[in-house]
This record gives structure tokens, C-alpha cells and sequence, in this order.
């Protein structure tokens, strides 16, 4: 094993331009430690653990592939426990969520950072294999010397990319030994191992999400066709690509004979485009027909042997698919045609790295559809969400962009990290952004600009890569006008624009008072239950406060309740005062109303001092 002066300064002559015999994995990643990172190699930093509390989130954001693989990863751990080897699961920001290896050796795999919890993004420990590979999206060896940071160059690191059904690297599977013969060549049976088993976890987690899909394998050779494909495609009920394995996406491009796409410039594609087949040949694919008779042709000539399991439900129209809405999106309304269209707005921009501004009175739910579209995305990482309105203006600053040690009187000694680069690799909510001071608005731009941060009193910028998703309950396009918003920020942050319905112009109040009212439930350990007064009242009222007051209402009438039955009693005073019609209307008295009125719903709209929208509304519930 080389020494490490020897090991530093090569690293040294690398980043000065020197050819070097290393593989072109190896050389890319020491130049990004070196120019992006700006890591110094002469000081050697521990294998960092996260706190249990950041690894539980980890864990939870990752349960549901840690399930579906869980299969592969023990029949791998059986395959190499004998040779030394741990078994690292990381998910796409590098931290190791699941973990298999000796426990006689715990305290030596932890100090070596071959643990649970263990980050090995580059950034943070410098060329290793887990790091290398979230870049480059290639399955890597890196070996002994080969990595930057002088503390693990005793490992041999061997690591393989786990690609979601949208062509998202979702995790990396990484197998580990303290001591190995010096050979890199001694690693290419662990390379092999790996990669296959990342292919079967794509496979797994493929079958697993489109069960109402038809699912396509292909295989160049028809002996593992059923059991082992190199690749597989999910179809939706008219023949329209819906997902792949990150093989699938390679059988495809190299079908087409094109470079440069993507797996989701095949997304929603009719399968006839790419093979000689349609939707309705996919029958005669199935087990059980001979190996001959099961052969498809791609449009430039390729031919593959193909196996097709059909749906559990089949789900073939003439009008094509359905778009399915993630659960965090499905979530926020209970069917009304306003919410309907922004949800299926969000769930398209939600696979997109486009800045999203929403827009919406106070209390109408801004935050909720912040998070249900950071929850949507295939690899969310971090949610931060910060109220411009709500911090300080001379601590503002401070708190987004962080600030060096020593940078002013007061300062934690140690410097301190803002908010912006706490939500790096995920989502910054930027909420009430029309009231972020002009000052701060042109270093805000910069860090989208420039993917950059720069903390107060630091000399240099530190990079960052994170989804903006921001809003606001006034007009942007007004303070523009107005010059208290600059303009080239508005137009980045409003590539799109979501629209919220306030809570009165809403058709689903019912379900949301139920929706509610559950979750009052399960904070206090009671079941409560509205009587039909108390209801009526609460679907009359105009809801200024949207559904922050709706929920303040609720957990005012729980507190007031007797025995978890809420009347019209337990409603806090201002539901009758401002309400129009009142509690006390019914199914005639409203049409008395509107009688008087000569049936003229505008009339009674101004009468009763409210919009069209809510008499219409009013109308629609009681008949």
C-alpha cells in the first residue's frame, strides 16, 4: 500500500493537469473534490455517522425500496459474507439506510464508516464508490488508493446505481471490505455481483409499482428471459410506456440507435414506436409459449426475446390512461374541479426541476401543497421551509445564506449553516416570498443562477442543487410594477404557477371537515361526531380564514364537546356572525332568499355580501 505523502501528492499533480494511470472514474472524482468541493487532501476526516434522528427520515423516505429489496440484498450478503464483505444500501444524498455485515467487527466497519448511517456522498468524504457512482450513474470500483481521503484508503469499495421506474437514480448498492489483496482486478466479481443485483431491486421495485400495468422483459438470450432479464417495461392498457428498469431505458435507446435521452423521453410513448408490436400482440408473449414464437423486432432491426405478464386488473380503453396522482398530491381534496386541476398540474411539474410559485389567500393550504409535491418527487430529500414574513429583516440573511465563524458580534464561534444550503439535494419552500427585502432578493437570484451559496463573511461560495418551490398571498406581478419585487426573480421563480381556490369557493367542504376532524381525532386519542346543525353551520360560513380557521374552529368545538358530540354550542362565536346564510338556514329559507329576491342569484350574492361562487355553492350542497 502506497504511503500517504505519496498518495497527496499525486493528488496534488492530478489537480495540476498530470496524466494519470488510474481509471477515468477515479481522476473525474478527485478533480471534483478538489475544484467543486475544494476538499484538501492533506487533512484525513473521519467516516461521518448521521444522528439517529436525520437516519430514521432517511430510513422512512426510503422504507418502501428497503422492502421491495430486501429479498436481493440477503441473497447477495449470503454470496459474499464469507469473503469479508458488508453490504451497504445508501439512498440518492449517499446515507446508508439499510446494512448487512459481521457484528463481531461493529466497532472496526463503524469507524470505517461501513455502518448504518454512514454518508459517503462526494462532498462529504471525497472520492469513494457510493459518491462516485450517485455522479456518474455508472457502476464503479474504487479501490484501496483510489480513494481521495487518506482515512479510507485501506478499503476496496465496490458500488452499483439503483434507478427508480422513471429513470431517477433512487440509491446505490455498495459492497465493502476493510482489507483486500492489492489488486484492483481482485474486485471484478464483486462488480459483476452488484450490478445484477441492482438490476434485480429495478426489476422488483418495477413489478411492484405497475401491477395494473402490463410488464414487458427482454432479454437477448431466452434463457433467463423469465427469471433474470436484462430489462423490463411496464405498458400501460393502450400499449403507452409508463416506466422501465434503467435496462429497459438502454435496450430502447440502443433499439432506436439514439443517444442523448432519457429514460422519460420514452414516458407516455406507445410501444409501437419503438418495436414492431401493439398492445394487443402482448398476449403472445406470455409464459408458456415456446422460446421461438416469443421474439420482437425494434424499428432499426434488433431483435430480443420478449416476455409479457399481464396486468392484475386490464385496464385497456380507448381514451388511453388515467393519470394517477401520487398519494402526498391524491391527498388534498375530496373531488372538487379546481383542486382537481391544480393536483394534476402538480404531479406533472413534480417529476420537473422547474421553480414553482403558488398562489392563494392566507390559510388556504400553500404549505400542504409545497410538501405534497417535494413527497411527489421520485428522490424528495430535505423539506425547508422558511416564512420570509416571519423572521426578522436583520436576521434574515443570516439565517438563509448561514454565516462564516467570526463574521459578526454574536456569531456562534463555529459559523452556521442557513437555511438554503440545509435544503441542498431537496426542496426550499420559500413562503410569503413578496415580503423578502429587495437586498436579499439579488443574492437569492444569484443562488438559483449559479447553484451557489455564499454565507455572510465567508470568502468563498459553497455549491448547492435544490427544487425552489415558493409563495405567496399577494399579487408578485403587482409589487413588480410597484419596483418592491425585482423582476428577473419573478420570472425565475414562476416558470409555473399553481393557483389555490379559497376555502369558500370550495365544493369539497364536507370531506374536508371530515378530513379534519380525523386528524383532531388521532391528536387527542377521541372520536368526535357532528350533529346536523353544527354541519350546517359550518358549510354556511364564508371561511375568510380559509382552512387555517376552519381548523382552529374544529379543535375549539372538540375542546367544547361533551363526550365528543359537537353542536352548534361547541362552534366558536364568529361561524354565526359572519356567516351567510346563518346556522339557523335551512333547505327552504335559503330558496326564500333567493325567492325575495327574484331568483336572481347575483342579487342575493350582494345582499348577503358575498361572491356568485358561494350561493351557487350554497345551492349545490342542499339540493
Amino acid at each position: 500500500m502506497v504511503s500517504t505523502l505519496s498518495h497527496i501528492r499525486e493528488i496534488e499533480r492530478v489537480g495540476m493537469g498530470a496524466v494519470s494511470p488510474r481509471d477515468a472514474p477515479v481522476v473525474q472524482s478527485w478533480l471534483r473534490c478538489l475544484n467543486d468541493y475544494k476538499l484538501d487532501p492533506t487533512v484525513a476526516q473521519e467516516a461521518y455517522i448521521v444522528p439517529e434522528l436525520k437516519l430514521r427520515e432517511h430510513r422512512e423516505q426510503a422504507e418502501e425500496l428497503i422492502r421491495i429489496g430486501r429479498s436481493g440484498l440477503e441473497t447477495l450478503f449470503n454470496q459474499i459474507a464469507e469473503q469479508n464483505y458488508v453490504l451497504l444500501l445508501s439512498d440518492a444524498r449517499g446515507v446508508t439506510v439499510d446494512f448487512m455485515g459481521d457484528p463481531t467487527f461493529d466497532n472496526q466497519l463503524r469507524r470505517a464508516g461501513l455502518y448504518l448511517g454512514s454518508e459517503w456522498s462526494e462532498s462529504r468524504a471525497g472520492t469513494c464508490a457510493v459518491g462516485a457512482c450517485l455522479v456518474s450513474g455508472e457502476p464503479v470500483i474504487i479501490h484501496q488508493d483510489d480513494h481521495f481521503d487518506t482515512s479510507h484508503i485501506g478499503l476496496t469499495c465496490t458500488a452499483a446505481p439503483v434507478f427508480d421506474t422513471l429513470g431517477d437514480l433512487t440509491a446505490v448498492l455498495d459492497i465493502s471490505q476493510l482489507r483486500s489483496p492489492t489488486a484492483k482486478a481482485s474486485q471484478q466479481l464483486a462488480l459483476h455481483l452488484v450490478a445484477s443485483t441492482a438490476r434485480r431491486i429495478e426489476l422488483a421495485n418495477l413489478m411492484t409499482r405497475t401491477r395494473n400495468d402490463w410488464v414487458l422483459r427482454l432479454a437477448r438470450s431466452p434463457e433467463f428471459l423469465d427469471v433474470d432479464p436484462d430489462a423490463a417495461i411496464a405498458l400501460d392498457g393502450s400499449g403507452r410506456i409508463t416506466g422501465m428498469t434503467h435496462g429497459g431505458f438502454g435496450a430502447l435507446a440502443r433499439s432506436m440507435n439514439l443517444r442523448g435521452l432519457s429514460t422519460r423521453d420514452f414516458l407516455g410513448q406507445p410501444i409501437s414506436q419503438v418495436f414492431d408490436i401493439d398492445v394487443d400482440d402482448l398476449p403472445r408473449f406470455m409464459r408458456g409459449r415456446p422460446n421461438g414464437e416469443r421474439l420482437i423486432q425494434a424499428r432499426n432491426g434488433l431483435v430480443l426475446f420478449a416476455s409479457a405478464i399481464a396486468p392484475a386488473v386490464n385496464l385497456r380503453t380507448s381514451v388511453g390512461p388515467e393519470p394517477r396522482l401520487p398519494r402526498a398530491l391524491r391527498d388534498l381534496s375530496g373531488g372538487d374541479v379546481a383542486m382537481e386541476r391544480v393536483q394534476a398540474r402538480a404531479a406533472k411539474l413534480s417529476a420537473r426541476d422547474i421553480p414553482i410559485l403558488i398562489q392563494g389567500e392566507t390559510g388556504s393550504g400553500k404549505e400542504f401543497l409545497a410538501r405534497a409535491i417535494h413527497d411527489s418527487c421520485a428522490n424528495p430529500g430535505s423539506f425547508v421551509a422558511v416564512n420570509c414574513a416571519a423572521i426578522p429583516e436583520h436576521l434574515i440573511e443570516s439565517e438563509l445564506f448561514g454565516y462564516a465563524p467570526g463574521a459578526f458580534t454574536g456569531a456562534n464561534p463555529k459559523g452556521k449553516r442557513g437555511l438554503i444550503e440545509e435544503a441542498s439535494g431537496g426542496t426550499l419552500f420559500l413562503d410569503e416570498i413578496g415580503d423578502m427585502p429587495l437586498a436579499l432578493q439579488s443574492r437569492l437570484l444569484r443562488v438559483l443562477a449559479e447553484n451557489e451559496v455564499q454565507p455572510v463573511g465567508a470568502l468563498k461560495a459553497r455549491p448547492v442543487r435544490l427544487r425552489v418551490v415558493s409563495a405567496s398571498h399577494r399579487d408578485l406581478a403587482e409589487l413588480v410594477k410597484e419596483g418592491r419585487f425585482r423582476q428577473d426573480l419573478y420570472y425565475r421563480l414562476n416558470a409555473a404557477t399553481l393557483s389555490l381556490p379559497p376555502l369558500r369557493d370550495r365544493t369539497d367542504l364536507d370531506w374536508l371537515i371530515g378530513q379534519l376532524l380525523g386528524r383532531i381525532e388521532k391528536e387527542n386519542g377521541e372520536a368526535y361526531r357532528l350533529d346536523k346543525d353544527a354541519r350546517a353551520a359550518l358549510l354556511a360560513h364564508a371561511w375568510p380564514g380559509n382552512l387555517r380557521e376552519l381548523a382552529n374552529a374544529l379543535r375549539v368545538a372538540a375542546a367544547l364537546s361533551d363526550g365528543g358530540h359537537i353542536t352548534l354550542d361547541c362552534l366558536p362565536d364568529h361561524i354565526f356572525t359572519a356567516s351567510a346564510p346563518t346556522a339557523a338556514d335551512d333547505d327552504g329559507s335559503l330558496r326564500r332568499a333567493l325567492s325575495e329576491c327574484g331568483d336572481n342569484v347575483s342579487a342575493l350574492a350582494r345582499k348577503l355580501g358575498v361572491n356568485r361562487s358561494t350561493i351557487h355553492r350554497r345551492l349545490k350542497r342542499l339540493n
